[in-house]
């Protein structure tokens, strides 16, 4: 057995979530498919903002919660069943008041490769009236705490 080859992160100390890749996740092609890219993203954003204390009871107190209002993936290379994944993610914007960005890699430790790298952004939305909302100061302490050096995303005021 080989050792993995070292994963080169876009940016340092990513929140990670390993994943191994099934036989249910490939397509027609036989590849992962995008749909479950886009699972694996909001599975990895939910653990982050959990672990950082943004609960989903924090949001029900507060009557606020982040939306994902934009997502943009780049496919670099296919994943196939069987595969070891290791998916990182980072805070890296969040303008003080609605909007928040987020940075996703997903790397193949076997052979070093990234997979995927993805953007989404965020805006706070009240959740009864799903409409645009300020973030409660709860929110504001937990994303502005967590925006990673050399994100070069929204800026915090």
């Amino acid at each position: 057995m080989t050792a993995d080859a070292p994963i080169n992160w876009d940016l340092a100390d990513p929140f990670t979530m390993d994943i191994t890749v099934t036989d249910q996740d490939t397509d027609r092609l036989g590849h992962a498919n995008n749909v479950v890219y886009v699972r694996w993203l909001e599975e990895i954003s939910w653990a982050h903002i959990e672990s950082l204390g943004m609960t989903w009871e924090v949001h029900e107190s507060t009557g606020r919660a982040m939306a994902i209002t934009r997502t943009e993936i780049d496919y670099l290379a296919s994943a196939n069943a069987g595969d070891h994944l290791i998916l990182g993610t980072w805070i890296t914007g969040f303008d003080g008041r609605f909007r928040s960005e987020r940075r996703f890699q997903l790397v193949r430790p076997a052979d070093g490769k990234t997979l995927v790298r993805a953007t989404s952004t965020h805006a706070c939305v009240n959740l009864k009236t799903q409409r645009p909302a300020r973030a409660p100061d709860a929110f504001r302490d937990i994303l502005a705490s967590a925006v990673v050096a050399g994100g070069q995303g929204l800026r915090v005021d």
